[in-house]
C-alpha cells in the first residue's frame, strides 16, 4: 500500500532533522461533547497542573520540545501557540478550550505531547497529500475564511487542490473538521530536535483519545517521516 503522505526532496533538504506524521481514521463520529472524552480532558488538565506545580513561564520555555518549536518560530518573529495554551492551563488554571470531540481530543493530545497538530476531514481531501516547504507565493483560506499567503520556507502540506495546512498558520477552511466528519486526518509537524518516535507516540495517543468517542474507529494509516541530518 503506498504512503498516504508524499514527502518531497525539497522538505528533506530544507528541514534536516525535522519529522512529520499523519494519522488517518475511519468510522469516527464528531459530537459537540462526550462524557468519556470530557473525563480524559479533565484528567489531562489535572496532570499538567500537577506536573508544573510551582513552575513559571521560564521553566516551561526550557522544555526541550518547546525550545525546538521556539527556534523554528523565531525565524519569522512568531511564538508557538501551544506554548501559550500550556501556560494558560498549567500555570493559570484555565480549562482546555472545548470544541467538537475530534478537535478537543487533538488539543488535549497537543498539550500532553506539545506537538503541533492539524485536523482535517479526510473525505474533503483530494489525494495525494504532499509534505513540502512553501515558496512564499501559495495562498489558502484559514479557518474562518481569511486568505493567507504562506511564508517562504515554512513546512506545509497540500492536497490536489492546494494547501491544507502550514506550521505558522494552521489548517485550512476547506478541509476543516465538521459535525458530519466520518473520516479524519491528523497531521503533525515536528521541527529539528524532536524526532520521529515522539511523533509516533503522539499520534498513537491521539488515536486512543478518538476511540473514547468512536470505539469502532479504525486506523487507515499511521505514518511518520523524518528528514535526515546533514
Amino acid at each position: 500500500m503506498p504512503d498516504l503522505l508524499v514527502v518531497t526532496d525539497a522538505w528533506r533538504a530544507a528541514c534536516p532533522g525535522a519529522a512529520a506524521g499523519v494519522l488517518a481514521m475511519r468510522d469516527v463520529v464528531n459530537p459537540a461533547e462526550h462524557p468519556a472524552l470530557e473525563r480524559r480532558i479533565a484528567a489531562g488538565e489535572a496532570a499538567l497542573r500537577a506536573r508544573f506545580q510551582g513552575a513559571d513561564r521560564a521553566a516551561l520555555r526550557a522544555l526541550p520540545t518547546l525550545q525546538a518549536y521556539a527556534a523554528y518560530y523565531k525565524r519569522w518573529g512568531k511564538t508557538y501557540h501551544v506554548q501559550l495554551q500550556l501556560e494558560s492551563v498549567a500555570l493559570k488554571g484555565k480549562p482546555v478550550t472545548r470544541a467538537s470531540a475530534l478537535v478537543s481530543a487533538m488539543v488535549t493530545s497537543e498539550l500532553e505531547h506539545l506537538l503541533l497538530t492539524a485536523g482535517h476531514d479526510l473525505d474533503a481531501i483530494e489525494p495525494p497529500v504532499t509534505l513540502t516547504v512553501a515558496a512564499g507565493t501559495e495562498r489558502y483560506h484559514l479557518l474562518g475564511g481569511k486568505e493567507q499567503t504562506l511564508q517562504a520556507g515554512d513546512m506545509t502540506m497540500a492536497d490536489g487542490r492546494g494547501t491544507i495546512s502550514s506550521v505558522l498558520y494552521g489548517p485550512d477552511e476547506r478541509t476543516r473538521l465538521r459535525p458530519e466528519t466520518r473520516r479524519v486526518l491528523f497531521a503533525v509537524y515536528a521541527p529539528p530536535g524532536i524526532g520521529g518516535r515522539a511523533v509516533a507516540a503522539h499520534l498513537e495517543g491521539l488515536g486512543a483519545a478518538v476511540r473514547l468517542v468512536s470505539p469502532d474507529a479504525a486506523i487507515e494509516a499511521l505514518e511518520v517521516h523524518g528528514a535526515p541530518e546533514p
